[in-house]
């Protein structure tokens, strides 16, 4: 079954349950091809009423394309997606609140005309946030990037929305910001609505309830973080030659990075980096610790690990 934009809808029967069943959204064997690239491929998720799945990723991942598929702004060249149980259409993104990563305000515009004409958009009377009322009257390109941010989700957040789309809402903002932000996302959630909010911060991953990881376009790794991390351990080197340390893991071929003073190895047995550091004649101290996000990302990128029926990451 095709839409008349030529957009993939969801089939009857079976996958639309399992749509219902989702709640929110869901994709299945999601594809986008541009030419010769493939920016989604064969990406599976749902997401579920009141939870925050975080979308992380490099650059060039394949988010923005992934969002702009759920919500049907871009026709699909595989699989299916559907919202709220249909396919996406305009009925069922009025129950959306998006906010792009160009933000989707007009800089002529003031802030209090931002949110009367996002407001008309949808048929719901203006309620202006308390926290921008001393720049009700200011155009939105004088505003400092922070503020701008939260003037999209005020736009964004007017009309109840069952569903946060976020492109990196977050991105170019200072930390306090960020968690300002995050606050109101998760205010949203826990009155019922669900988010998907795509993220190259890896630091944000503790404030999702559940993560997709992608690279190239495919989806490397899902769950929450605990499980994603799983068993995985990183070795610790504690040596005070720790420049001779670097040296000699980078000539053995393994993956180190430097915290500190302590040189931290991930994907490498302790034995395996004992018997390095042995043959370079250097004196150190091993600990196994978890590992953090960005290191397991890394592996996963990097081949380390696939995906494997009963892995409990997936």
């Amino acid at each position: 079954m095709t839409s008349p934009r030529g957009d993939r809808a969801v089939p009857t029967g079976t996958a639309t349950q399992a749509a219902g069943d989702a709640g929110v959204a869901e994709a299945r064997a999601l594809t986008k091809r541009f030419g010769d690239v493939v920016a989604v491929d064969r990406v599976d998720l749902a997401v579920g009423a009141g939870e925050v799945v975080g979308l992380l990723g490099a650059n060039g991942a394949g988010k923005t394309t992934l969002m702009r598929l759920l919500l049907g702004l871009m026709p699909v060249s595989g699989g299916w997606v559907a919202l709220f149980g249909m396919a996406p259409s305009r009925a069922t993104r009025r129950r959306v609140g998006y906010v792009p990563q160009g933000l989707g305000l007009y800089e002529d515009l003031t802030v209090a005309e931002n949110l009367s004409f996002a407001a008309a958009a949808y048929g719901v009377p203006v309620v202006p946030p308390p926290d921008l009322g001393d720049v009700a009257e200011t155009r939105v390109r004088d505003l400092p990037l922070g503020i701008r941010r939260r003037v999209a989700f005020a736009a964004a957040l007017q009309h109840g929305p069952e569903l946060l789309v976020l492109d990196e809402p977050t991105s170019g903002v200072d930390v306090v910001a960020r968690s300002d932000l995050w606050d109101t996302i998760r205010t949203a959630t826990e009155r019922g609505a669900a988010a998907i909010v795509s993220t190259h911060h890896m630091d944000e991953a503790s404030r999702c309830d559940r993560l997709v990881l992608m690279a190239a376009g495919r989806v490397v790794a899902e769950g929450t973080l605990d499980r994603i991390i799983g068993r995985e351990r990183t070795v610790v080197v504690h040596a005070e030659e720790w420049t001779k340390v670097l040296e000699a893991v980078g000539s053995a071929g393994l993956s180190a990075a430097l915290v500190g003073t302590t040189v931290r190895v991930h994907g490498a047995a302790p034995e395996a980096v004992h018997a390095v550091l042995e043959r370079a004649g250097i004196d150190a101290a091993l600990e196994l610790v978890a590992p953090t996000l960005d290191e397991v990302f890394a592996g996963l990128v990097a081949g380390g690990w696939r995906p494997e029926r009963g892995d409990d990451r997936r």
